[in-house]
């Protein structure tokens, strides 16, 4: 079956309205009957004032909603900014990101600059997919070799998953996994029809039970900062200050850098990588990411 626009939307809105129940909802509960958690069809149509026939059509992908109705449902399903912009993008009504261009991802010459000026904090860029497009020498003293990885594998979320060394490295990692999870499903709402995209997504449900789950979830998270803790082979514990800063010219390329709080642990811990690692700017491998 193909899958259109209005059927992301519905797997989307019976997703959530299965995480929530009566109660978050301000609806009583006293239907003993109940057998699964979750609200009903009929329950969400009452909140968000529409008919139940308009809601089921909508959950089955068969009428495209308007402004209006989306509006209300942010309210009836208890959305936050993240939830509420990955629904008006699948419901093509944010009108804030036309449609991109698949086109050969290459890191901007801004971005190049600063990850190469970032000497010993570990820095990433992070393309559409969350694509690993580039790191200085001290993000793969951290993380892995990143040049030794084929390059339609250098995913930021392939890794967390398929890597047993960059899944180690994460004490948090289901928190840390989950999240990435749910950076992706707001990628794809952007741009749904993305074939690697699909690609990915594909082979990790095929593979992983747990991403399986998180995806089937509709879980989405835009967070641009948030802690990792991390546990390195070589320098032990680490917990660091994750930040993201999306480039301005609507490539959707990201700079991710990891920092820690000068004289703490984690910071000496950097320093001692950072000592390890070659001065040399890693080569600019973007041009083998043509997706």
């Amino acid at each position: 079956m193909k899958h259109t626009p209005q059927s992301h939307l519905g797997a989307f809105l019976r997703a959530r309205r299965g995480q929530l129940t009566p109660q978050e909802c301000g609806l009583p509960d006293a239907d003993t009957s109940r057998k699964v958690a979750g609200l009903r069809r009929e329950e969400v149509a009452r909140l968000a004032a529409i008919s139940v026939d308009y809601y089921t059509r909508l959950e089955q992908g068969r009428v495209r909603a308007s402004a209006p109705v989306l509006v209300t449902l942010v309210r009836a399903l208890r959305l936050d900014d993240d939830q509420k912009t990955y629904m008006f993008e699948l419901a093509g009504r944010s009108g804030a990101h036309p449609r991109r261009r698949r086109t050969v991802q290459r890191v901007r010459p801004a971005m190049r600059r600063l990850l190469d000026q970032l000497t010993e904090t570990p820095a990433l860029v992070l393309g559409r997919r969350l694509d690993i497009l580039a790191w200085n020498p001290a993000a793969a003293a951290l993380y892995t070799d990143f040049a030794a990885i084929p390059a339609g594998r250098r995913n930021y979320v392939h890794l967390l998953f398929s890597d047993p060394m960059v899944r180690e490295l994460h004490r948090a990692w289901e928190h840390d996994a989950r999240d990435a999870v749910a950076a992706l499903r707001m990628e794809a709402a952007a741009d749904p029809d993305d074939p690697e995209l699909a690609g990915l997504v594909g082979t990790l449900t095929i593979r992983d039970p747990d991403f399986r789950v998180w995806w089937a979830e509709h879980r989405v998270n835009g967070a641009a900062y948030g802690t990792k803790r991390l546990r390195h082979p070589l320098v032990g514990d680490l917990t660091l200050d994750c930040d993201t800063w999306t480039s301005p010219d609507g490539s959707g390329q990201r700079l991710m850098v990891l920092t820690a709080e000068t004289g703490t642990p984690s910071h000496d811990a950097l320093r001692i990588l950072g000592s390890w690692t070659t001065r040399e700017p890693v080569a600019d491998h973007a041009e083998d990411v043509t997706r």
